[in-house]
C-alpha cells in the first residue's frame, strides 16, 4: 500500500498540508481525528471528557489500527504516537512523515488546547507535552520535514520529493 502518514504536534499543519499534498500526488485524504469523531459520534474533547485521556488514547489506537486505505494521505492526531499497535500498522501501510515545528512556532499557532481535543495530563503544560512527544515522533518517522518559515505548498512539495526518494531507496534495499 502506498500511503503517506503525517505525524506531529497539534497545530503543526498535518490536516492543512495533507489536503494540499493529496492534490499534488493525486491521492485521497483522510483525517484520523475526523474518523474518530465520525465513528464515535462525538467531538474529540467530548470523548476525552467522557473517557479520560487513557480511554481516549485507546479509542484512537483502535481506530488508527483499523485504517485500510491505499494511495491516501493520512493526517493523524498528535497523540497517535502513543498507540504502539496503531503506529506499527500505519508503518506497514505507508511512509511516516514527521512534520517538525518548533515549540515557539507551535505556541503562537495554538488556541484552547482542551477545545482542540489535545490530551493533557493534570498540570501538564504545552512545553511539557512538546518535550514528551517529540522523541516519539522522531522514533516513528521515516522522514522528517521542517515546517518552519515555509509555505504549505513548499512543505507539501518537499514531502512528495522526500517520500519518492525514500520509497525508491527502500525498493533498492529490498531488491538486493
Amino acid at each position: 500500500m502506498e500511503n503517506i502518514v503525517l505525524i506531529g504536534m497539534p497545530g503543526a499543519g498535518k490536516s492543512t498540508i495533507g489536503v494540499v499534498l493529496a492534490k499534488i500526488m493525486g491521492y485521497q485524504f483522510l483525517d484520523s481525528d475526523l474518523l474518530i469523531q465520525e465513528q464515535k459520534q462525538k467531538r474529540l474533547f467530548e470523548l476525552i471528557e467522557e473517557y479520560g485521556n487513557d480511554g481516549f488514547l485507546q479509542i484512537e489506537n483502535q481506530v488508527n489500527q483499523s485504517i485500510l486505505v491505499d494511495k491516501c494521505i493520512i493526517a493523524t492526531g498528535g497523540s497517535a504516537i502513543y498507540g504502539r499497535e496503531a503506529m506499527e500498522h500505519l508503518r506497514n501501510i505507508g511512509t511516516i512523515v514527521y512534520l517538525d515545528i518548533s515549540y515557539f512556532s507551535l505556541k503562537k499557532r495554538l488556541g484552547d488546547l482542551k477545545k482542540r481535543g489535545v490530551t493533557l495530563k493534570d498540570g501538564q503544560t504545552l512545553k511539557n507535552l512538546y518535550a514528551e512527544r517529540v522523541p516519539y515522533y522522531k522514533q516513528y518517522a521515516d522522514i522528517k520535514v521542517s515546517c518552519e518559515r515555509k509555505s504549505i505548498q513548499k512543505i507539501a512539495l518537499e514531502i512528495a520529493t522526500k517520500v519518492k526518494q525514500f520509497q525508491n531507496e527502500k525498493e533498492d534495499r529490498e531488491s538486493m
